[in-house]
């Protein structure tokens, strides 16, 4: 039997879950919708159907889909959830049955042996097919129009264990380049996909630990393993929180050429700290240049922070540059303002760039929300342009999508995900990316809202 869900700061005001799942055609619009504007973006996030079996954590919530299609300057909306194991065993019995990333060992016996896949952090679409992903399993395949879920995909049985949730596209190549981590050797393995979706190319790569590692980077020549000192040792699944902060273990940054493999990876060592994501990297000359939004330390998996999200440490734009000659790592901030989900013109994921996007917090606090502007980061100039959303609006990560297939640079819009909390209800928001400060073109409203999530993407023509 359902049972309420409890108080907690996760599941208050839009962190909390929305119940239903459905369809709204021809939405109501403030502005034009520009007619460039033709595809769907797609956006993933945590929204647990059932109350947690105890203490419950941000990223434990069965994945939602929603679906936002543009086209002839109208706007359709669709969201489902996606269909895993765990969610049609909770689904048939009618409760929550497995524990959460802080109350590991609270499973209930009726799933005993089965390891859930949330499917809850990101969506992407390559070789044909939507993937909505979450980095402890494989990939589920999911319909592009209708959201319907069609099942776990393991690249005809090439995948040999999780996927992480953020695989990188060459926009050159076409490829998807992507790893998974494990707490059981070996701890690390990277893949490569041609762009039709077959593997191509699959490597072990040595780590001394298990370690959460949420996401990597890549350039045109180059792989980068971030190892931060957030184990995920085995002989800690025992216990309710298996993912420990170890900062003595430092920081390990290993690259690796594209065409190589274990044994050409060069290691890095700098300071204790926590990336979940990166901006962009590129290399240069002798120096692989890094953009990530820097952590001091593991936010949100310890101590007063997994329950209090005012005291959760933000990050900040960081730049790191690894020579390649020296071994040195040079680290240097180019923000003090807390950012996160990082974005940019994908066109020019790897390479040299000059635009970045993100969420951005200006004059509140993290307990009122999570980000209240998008910024526009200018590399060229270092310059920092916003667009503000007031005290009670809240953004979603911002995504880029060029006005043509050949634009230039940053020619084009942000699309956006915004709830209003003093209506309680989410707006799409489309930001013009070269006048990021003017008022949107566009504002799709939605009666309902969209609870706070993760990653989106873009799909033109569906």
């Amino acid at each position: 039997m359902s049972h309420p869900f409890p108080d907690d700061p996760f599941l208050r005001g839009n962190y909390g879950p929305w119940p239903m799942e459905g369809d709204i055609c021809d939405l109501v619009v403030d502005g034009e919708i520009p007619r460039e504007l033709d595809g769907t973006l797609y956006r993933n996030g945590p929204n647990p159907q059932f109350a947690p079996r105890g203490q419950y954590h941000w990223f434990d919530g069965d994945g939602m889909v929603h679906a936002f299609t543009l086209r002839d300057e109208k706007a359709h909306y669709r969201n489902r959830w996606v269909r895993t194991q765990k969610f049609t065993m909770e689904r048939e019995i009618g409760e929550a049955l497995f524990g959460g990333l802080t109350d590991w060992t609270n499973t209930d016996p009726r799933a005993e042996g089965i390891f859930p896949n949330v499917a809850n952090t990101n969506i992407v679409v390559h070789g044909g097919k939507l993937l909505a992903l979450w980095e402890a399993g494989p990939p589920h395949e999911l319909d592009p129009q209708t959201l319907e879920t069609i099942g776990p995909y393991d690249f005809n049985g090439r995948l040999l264990g999780p996927m992480t949730a953020h695989p990188k596209i060459d926009p050159e190549t076409g490829e998807l380049l992507f790893f998974g981590y494990s707490p059981f050797p070996p701890y690390l393995h990277y893949y490569v996909a041609d762009a039709t979706g077959t593997i191509t190319r699959s490597e072990e790569i040595e780590v001394p630990v298990p370690t959460m590692m949420h996401d990597f980077i890549t350039t045109r020549e180059h792989v980068i393993f971030m190892v931060f000192p957030a184990t995920f040792r085995s002989e800690n699944f025992a216990s309710a929180a298996p993912i420990r902060w170890e900062p003595e273990l430092g920081t390990k940054i290993g690259v690796m050429p594209r065409n190589g493999g274990n044994t050409d990876v060069r290691w890095f060592e700098t300071d204790p700290c926590f990336v979940f994501h990166p901006m962009n990297a590129y290399t240069e000359r002798n120096c692989v240049i890094a953009d990530v939004c820097r952590f001091n330390r593991l936010p949100l998996f310890d101590g007063v922070e997994k329950r209090d999200r005012d005291n959760i440490d933000s990050a900040r734009l960081t730049r790191w540059t690894l020579d390649l000659r020296s071994g040195a790592v040079k680290e240097t901030a180019l923000d003090e303002s807390p950012v996160e989900f990082p974005r940019l013109d994908e066109r020019f994921a790897g390479r040299p760039y000059r635009y970045g996007y993100t969420g951005g917090r200006v004059g509140v606090t993290s307990e009122t929300g999570l980000f209240n502007a998008i910024f526009l980061y200018d590399h060229q100039t270092g310059r920092r342009r916003e667009h503000h959303l007031g005290t009670t609006s809240f953004t979603s990560e911002p995504v880029f999508v060029p006005r043509t297939p050949h634009a230039l640079e940053g020619e084009g819009f942000l699309l956006a995900v915004v709830y209003r909390q003093e209506a309680n209800r989410s707006d799409l928001v489309i930001l013009d990316a070269e006048n990021i400060e003017a008022k949107p073109l566009a504002t799709v409203k939605l009666p309902h809202r969209v609870p706070y999530g993760f990653h989106g993407n873009w799909r033109a023509g569906v």
